[in-house]
């Protein structure tokens, strides 16, 4: 093997292990309790992944197994660092962070989503981030209110 080869190889995997970080929202990071219990879960498991990664012996793949571990790591920290953990709604008269809210839409479809923060956001499992369309246009909403989004109607319903 030449020395031309091994510097591009190892040019090569370096480039391959800069991996960019994740954006982080501009947003504020409102957290439910659970949403908070997650992240510090993920940042656990990215802590053992890196030390993992950083057992292994080879250089360059010690390289490659550590790149994402270690940019989530420095992801998790700051979503930690700067997470708001919000109360669970006082009262169920308008919609706010952490209420589930049901609504129908002018297309007859009724859906039902809990508003969570951005990382705890998954739709198909039911929630919605504070900050996507939908849930900004809910936010302080009664029962009963007709908001648009996108050119469609939503009828806040029930609040639970």
């Amino acid at each position: 093997m030449s020395v031309a080869f091994t510097k591009e190889e190892s040019f090569e995997t370096a480039s391959e292990t800069l991996l960019p970080d994740r954006p982080v929202s501009a947003h504020p990071n409102l957290v439910t309790q659970a949403g908070f219990a997650a992240l510090e879960a993920e940042m656990e498991t990215a802590r053992v992944a890196y030390a993992a990664a950083n057992l292994i012996e080879d250089v360059n793949e010690k390289r490659r197994q550590a790149a994402t571990p270690l940019r989530d790591l420095r992801y998790l920290s700051a979503r930690i660092r700067t997470a708001q953990i919000m109360p669970e709604p006082a009262s169920l008269a308008a919609v706010a962070f952490g209420s589930t809210v049901t609504f129908a839409r002018d297309d007859g479809r009724v859906q039902t989503y809990r508003i969570v923060g951005e990382d705890e956001a998954d739709p198909k499992a039911g929630t919605i981030s504070h900050v996507s369309p939908v849930a900004a246009a809910l936010m302080g909403k009664a029962v009963g209110d007709v908001v648009t989004v996108a050119g469609h109607e939503l009828d806040v319903v029930k609040l639970g």
